[in-house]
């Protein structure tokens, strides 16, 4: 079995569908940071409109994979944050949806089926109050971006490759 160092980061929505580009203003952050300071090699932030091939492309090969998606919950509390994990290779669902056609649970099974899963998945789903045409997240959901940031810095810290050293 081999080590997969490769981190795989990834804001899953529309940036110009108000609370759906939760996931962009997340990596934004997350570049904003990495500016300032590098995050471990091998990290790789990205967006993804949601496709589940293009979500199975970037997290294959991946050691660790943080995705941060909007979801619609009925009812919901926009800007909650639900917290999942890949366990024994099943993504326990959340009391809520995804915001594209096909979710993420469909990205999950069809790269089970492939085997192409990172080794670790962890997805981060947040509560939207607005889905219309627009570029600013509600206040409920923007209050979330920044809590979001260190939630996903301290996952890519707690990953054994950046806390145990890195292979040759």
């Amino acid at each position: 079995m081999r080590t997969r160092t490769r981190i795989a980061v990834i804001g899953v929505g529309n940036e110009f569908r108000r609370d759906d580009g939760v996931g962009w203003a997340v990596l934004a952050r997350l570049r904003e940071r990495a500016a300032r300071r590098p995050l471990p090699p091998g990290t790789v932030l990205a967006t993804c409109d949601g496709d589940p091939g293009r979500l199975i492309g970037l997290w294959e090969g991946a050691g660790l994979a943080v995705v941060v998606d909007a979801a619609h919950a009925h009812p919901g509390t926009p800007g909650r944050v639900h917290r999942l994990e890949l366990d024994a290779g099943h993504l326990a669902q959340p009391p809520t949806t995804s915001s594209h056609g096909l979710g993420l649970g469909e990205a999950v099974e069809l790269a089970r089926a492939l085997g192409v899963l990172p080794d670790h998945l962890v997805v981060y789903a947040v509560e939207g109050a607005e889905s219309t045409l627009g570029t600013c997240l509600s206040p409920t959901v923007e209050a979330a971006v920044q809590p979001l940031v260190r939630a996903v810095e301290s996952e890519i810290a707690r990953h054994p490759q950046t806390t145990a050293g890195r292979p040759a």
